[in-house]
């Protein structure tokens, strides 16, 4: 099965050796997402729900860059560095997914990219 590398420009280029997405077959793997301003390259994170609207509009790009809406995704993990911000964090994320969400698992780190708060990632399927 042949791989397609996915990019877009209104999502932060990738800061290390990895692809924003790639697809394969009818499922696009969507690297994390941090709360990066794709023009400027500055960080948004003035308050976690900021951030974490952010993160969703750049997995938005990139899920729009290979076909993809947030409808098509399966599955979600999320990164935070303080499980008591969880709530806030859940708010805006449910904002994306009214209907039918994916799976999805929360975990706390010690540390993220660029020091954020938090760092999603996911798999959508056609």
């Amino acid at each position: 099965m042949s791989k397609e590398i996915i990019f877009s420009s209104d999502a932060p280029a990738p800061i290390g050796p990895y692809s924003q997405a790639v697809k394969t077959g009818n499922t696009l793997y969507l690297s994390g997402q941090i709360a990066l301003d794709p023009v400027t390259g500055e960080l948004i994170n003035e308050n976690i729900t900021e951030e974490t609207h952010a993160v969703m509009k750049n997995m938005d790009a990139v899920l729009r860059a290979g076909g993809f809406t947030f409808a098509d995704v399966v599955k979600c993990t999320i990164f935070i560095r303080d499980m008591g911000q969880f709530a806030t964090i859940n708010e805006a994320y449910g904002q994306y997914f009214k209907t039918n969400p994916p799976a999805r698992e929360t975990v706390e780190v010690s540390k993220l990219p660029k020091n954020v708060n938090v760092e999603i990632s996911c798999i959508a399927v056609k």
